[in-house]
């Protein structure tokens, strides 16, 4: 792909190669996404809706748990429940405070059960509030509340001690009329068995995404089936599933994948299985919870079958699709390529650039790709009008376009906060310029390093150039300083594909023929490398991994040349 000589020619039609394979990729891309995926469906009877969905509130804007003034309205939490009591007999709550002391009495009124929830942590006070609380409501609502649940994963979080567990459980037992139990992550109840003479039932975690060895989609129901055999066999009282389910977006962890397929895929599969085996379940969760974001990254915010807004992410039966419109990306496909079209004005140098492109393919029909590309603009009459510029803008611009839309749909996921937004955001805006500016430039000329950019302003390298070489050194070092981030920090940090892709092309293959080096260069370079290496050798069959080497390698190999050091 790189051009075999310096005439504007042959480095438009090695900018127009490199566009068009990447328009190619991105429609291959969408393609994908949109194909139906044939599954189990999930037929329940007539009257039966699923056991159990964990259910939380705070899905609105601004919403969070740890905002103690916070008072979620009696409206709402009937809103939430009406809509889940169409797919569900039960909802299972983690606190009563924050309004969530409504949700007996409201799930009474649209035919709900309940397994109440008492948070359990490390403020002794604030437990025996939540006990005392919990508790009364209990009492109050026995014919809706089916169980108290004293505490969700606090010996995972280590906040208190299995003895202390078990004091606040026989106190619970004593003061309730309602079965009594607590719920862990399934190894924390094979630890630590003693907890089960203090309550009436047990109640597991299993979360195959979540393991310590993740389990992908394709045996994830199995992997549910097993462990509970072998809880089961572990104790001699009831067992039920308290937690299960499958995130539909965030960050691939070695064969698990979140997906809105895989996430369809789970619960049919696991449902299917569990009313025909006679499984107690409850699936988390109802609703998507933007604010776990903030403590999991990207995947904790989207485990709800519906989204903030109540929305079903996908039915019960039939084929399911990981995207249903490719509208807005085409969109912004077109806007970008009239953009840079119009950055491409024609002029002397332009219109020999298509004389020179031909020329040079003549000479070299048997190289590469670019021959083709050539050659089909000889065929169209392109090569001597100087629209073999105009296209290359126009598909960079293009390609610029439909990946800036999948870099915000990502964004809308993700972003957690006003600070991420303007840093990350920044970034993007960063990546969104450089096929605009490669628009601009005459073909001519070659981006100076950065340290050489105060001293090019005395020679003949053109202001798109220079605003080139600006635009590649940020995006080096925002690469470098995420590529970091990813190696040494990365349980629940997506890999920023979309956000570097522009980047990839541009700063970094286009670079081979565009741009000089410094030593600010190739550190930056340097470190993406060797980050990029690290964190894809532990786990180097994860897909988004593999990709995300392929991103960081693309984006910094060109510039660990020593040209124009």
């Amino acid at each position: 792909m790189q051009p075999t000589t310096d005439s504007p020619g042959a480095h438009w039609r090695a900018l127009l190669t490199l566009n068009l394979l990447a328009l190619l990729g991105l429609l291959a891309y969408l393609g994908w996404q949109m194909r139906p995926v044939a599954m189990h469906d999930l037929h329940l009877e007539d009257g039966e809706r699923l056991q159990c969905v964990s259910y939380a509130p705070f899905r609105l804007p601004g919403q969070t748990p740890f905002d103690a003034d916070l008072r979620i309205s009696r409206a709402q939490i009937a809103a939430d429940l009406a809509e889940l009591a169409r797919i569900s007999a039960c909802v299972r709550t983690y606190s009563v405070d924050q309004g969530l002391e409504q949700v007996p009495e409201v799930a009474r009124e649209h035919g709900l059960k309940v397994l109440l929830g008492a948070w359990i942590g490390a403020d002794a006070a604030r437990n025996a509030a939540q006990l005392d609380t919990a508790i009364a409501l209990a009492n109050a609502h026995p014919d809706v509340v089916d169980v108290l649940i004293v505490g969700n994963e606090v010996l995972l979080r280590r906040e208190r001690t299995a003895a202390e567990m078990r004091a606040l459980l026989d106190d619970a037992r004593t003061r309730a009329q309602v079965p009594v139990t607590y719920a862990d992550v399934w190894e924390f109840w094979l630890q630590n068995r003693e907890l089960a003479a203090a309550v009436d039932r047990v109640t597991v975690h299993i979360l195959p995404f979540w393991e310590d060895h993740p389990v992908g989609i394709d045996d994830a129901v199995d992997h549910v089936g097993s462990v509970l055999a072998e809880v089961r066999a572990a104790f001699d009282k009831p067992v039920m599933i308290g937690e299960t389910g499958w995130p539909s977006a965030g960050r691939q962890r070695q064969a698990a994948r979140p997906a809105q397929v895989n996430q369809a895929r789970f619960i049919r599969e696991f449902v299917h299985r569990a009313h025909l085996e006679g499984w107690h379940y409850n699936l988390i969760e109802a609703i998507d919870q933007p604010w776990k974001r903030r403590l999991e990254g990207t995947v904790g915010g989207h485990w709800g079958m519906l989204t903030a807004q109540l929305e079903a992410k996908f039915p019960l039966a039939g084929a399911v699709a990981e995207r249903n419109s490719v509208l807005a990306p085409a969109f912004a496909a077109v806007v970008g390529a009239l953009l840079c079209l119009v950055l491409a004005p024609m002029s002397h140098t332009v219109a020999t650039a298509g004389a020179d492109t031909l020329a040079v393919a003549r000479r070299t029909r048997s190289r590469r790709l670019g021959t083709l590309v050539t050659c089909l603009c000889e065929k169209c009459g392109l090569a001597t009008s100087g629209a073999t510029r105009r296209l290359a803008a126009a598909s960079g611009g293009a390609a610029g376009g439909m990946i800036v839309v999948l870099h915000g749909e990502h964004a809308l996921q993700a972003y957690r906060s006003g600070l991420e937004w303007a840093v990350l955001g920044t970034v993007a805006l960063l990546g969104a310029l450089l096929p605009v500016t490669l628009a601009h430039w005459s073909g001519t000329g070659r981006a100076p390093a950065f340290a050489n950019l105060w001293s090019a302003m005395q020679h003949p390298a053109t202001a798109a150039l220079r605003a080139f070489s600006v635009l590649r050194a940020a995006l080096l070092f925002a690469a470098a300083v995420a590529a970091l981030l990813l190696a040494f920090d990365p349980r629940y940090r997506d890999f920023p594909l979309w956000l570097y892709a522009l980047p990839a092309l541009y700063a970094g293959i286009a670079a081979w023929w565009l741009a000089d080096n410094g030593r600010e260069e190739r550190i930056c370079a340097a470190v993406i490398a060797a980050a990029a290496l690290l964190r894809w050798s532990t786990e180097p069959l994860n897909p988004q991994a593999c990709a995300w080497l392929l991103c960081a390698l693309a984006l910094a190999a060109p510039a660990l040349r020593r040209r124009g050091a």
